[in-house]
């Protein structure tokens, strides 16, 4: 069978590859294309626009892109359309894929399947209204998802989540801390890993105060988880007269060897939590106080980070909106080095979303689903 698969950021072209290589496993005569990167090149088919192209975050750069995002649309729309794929297979990245679902049941015709559900139910729960009519078949990686989609008689498939399969399967996984120092030429002291998001935007927003932040530890050495797409020259930037070392295509590597982690909120605070490392959950947000006014009066959650979500209470601390500040995030840095019974209760937190999400095997299950579903009845 033919797919088409579309995934706008770094995390969604990691989930995708790993979905595609089940396909292959469970339909032979996979054949795919799709807008993504190069992970998902990697296992093979037709890229056809590059994310790096199309990940465009905050009001600003959204509305100054807008001509590049629209003649990216209408280049996905006419490229489906030609491509005429068995299903079109959307990983998050709602703005974008929304529109595309919208398209292609209403003009194509064509299954419209959902791998990693949009938010919705954070904020804008009104984009139920389009996932009901547009998409198919919706395949979620989060446990409390299937309960909302309940509220709203709309049925999903949970999966289970793919980050677990990731950190099961990582390389290096019996890697000691010599090996990993040495491999990258860092110093002999314990790590400080920071993980300051995948955008650039986040980058620019997050790093200066982390940097700020490391610099109060002089006993530890920090070492910047480097984005997929991003070059070390951006990076360079914030580091000058400073001696922290970037590493690239490691994030797993860094954490596994890392004593704490300041991390930007998103699908690396579930990471650093499945690896069991104590981490502060900080997030830049523009004009702080009011962020945290409508965090707190117009989202539907209690929480930013997965692994807070996930457990349903307070397991790591989150420091955005108006409590985003270099004293809130140094004082509570120092908790998790420092104080071994609040890092431990950290650690029992985390043990508590693992159980939560279970065993390994999201994409197989996924991948099985979606060809079952497509096989002609009979």
């Amino acid at each position: 069978m033919k797919y088409y698969l579309i995934a706008g950021e770094a995390s969604g072209d990691l989930h995708a590859s790993n979905l595609m290589k089940s396909l292959k496993e469970s339909d032979k005569e996979a054949d795919f294309r799709f807008f993504g990167g190069d992970l998902m090149q990697d296992v093979g088919g037709d890229l056809v626009k590059h994310y790096r192209e199309m990940a465009y975050m905050g009001f600003i750069p959204v509305l100054l892109n807008l001509r590049t995002i629209f003649k990216n649309m209408d280049l996905c729309k006419q490229d489906i359309e030609k491509y005429n794929p068995d299903v079109v297979i959307l990983i998050d990245y709602p703005g974008f894929n929304l529109k595309i679902a919208e398209y292609v049941k209403t003009n194509l015709h064509i299954p419209v399947y959902y791998y990693i559900s949009p938010k919705i139910w954070a904020w804008k729960k009104y984009r139920i209204k389009d996932i009901r009519k547009h998409v198919d078949k919706m395949l979620s990686i989060l446990p409390f998802e299937v309960e909302f989609y309940n509220k709203y008689d709309y049925k999903i498939d949970y999966v289970r989540n793919p980050s677990v399969d990731s950190i099961a399967n990582r390389e290096h996984a019996n890697e000691t801390f010599e090996e990993f120092i040495q491999v990258n030429q860092l110093p002999e002291k314990p790590i400080i890993a920071l993980l300051a998001g995948s955008r650039k935007q986040e980058i620019k927003d997050n790093l200066p105060t982390m940097i700020s932040v490391v610099s109060k530890f002089p006993d530890y050495q920090a070492v910047i988880a480097g984005a997929p797409g991003i070059d070390t020259t951006y990076y360079q930037a914030f580091l000058k007269n400073t001696n922290i070392n970037i590493v690239f295509g490691q994030t797993y590597r860094l954490l596994q060897q890392s004593q704490a982690a300041l991390v930007t909120s998103g699908t690396a605070t579930l990471e650093t939590a499945l690896l069991r490392v104590p981490q502060t959950v900080c997030y830049k947000v523009p004009v702080k106080h009011i962020s945290s006014f409508v965090f707190k009066h117009f989202f539907s959650v209690k929480y930013i980070s997965l692994v807070n979500l996930i457990a349903g209470k307070t397991v790591v601390k989150e420091l955005f909106g108006k409590y985003f500040s270099e004293k809130n995030i140094s004082d509570e840095l120092y908790a998790i080095i420092n104080d071994s019974d609040y890092r431990n209760k950290m650690l029992q937190g985390y043990d508590k979303v693992i159980d939560i999400l279970g065993k390994t095997g999201a994409s197989q299950q996924a991948a099985k689903i979606i060809v079952q579903s497509l096989k002609p009845k009979g």
